[in-house]
């Protein structure tokens, strides 16, 4: 018997940027409300994607894919949100 819960495939959740937003590959840094992502991958990692919080358009986060740690998914998705809650042109955790 498997005494570990399935992993979640994705977690998305709200969050505000703090000064210095979001860096992303594709326009750069994003501010203000913002949506995050965090997919798992096949390989073990994890994509990371971020929008403007009800806009259509979604963005990877710089850095992402990322490393999924020990303690799973969303410990890796707490991480991201807590970076982007920092600013400063937040990255995904390498």
């Amino acid at each position: 018997m498997n005494a570990h819960p399935p992993q979640p495939e994705q977690l998305v959740s709200e969050v505000k940027a703090g000064q210095g937003g979001a860096m992303t590959d594709e326009v750069g840094i994003i501010t203000g409300d913002l949506t995050v992502a965090t997919r798992l991958l096949p390989d073990g990692r994890a994509d990371i994607a971020i929008q403007y919080t009800d806009a259509e358009d979604w963005y990877v986060l710089t850095g992402s894919p990322a490393p999924v740690p020990p303690e799973g998914l969303a410990a890796l998705h707490e991480q991201v949100l807590e970076r982007v809650r920092h600013g400063g042109g937040a990255e995904a955790p390498r």
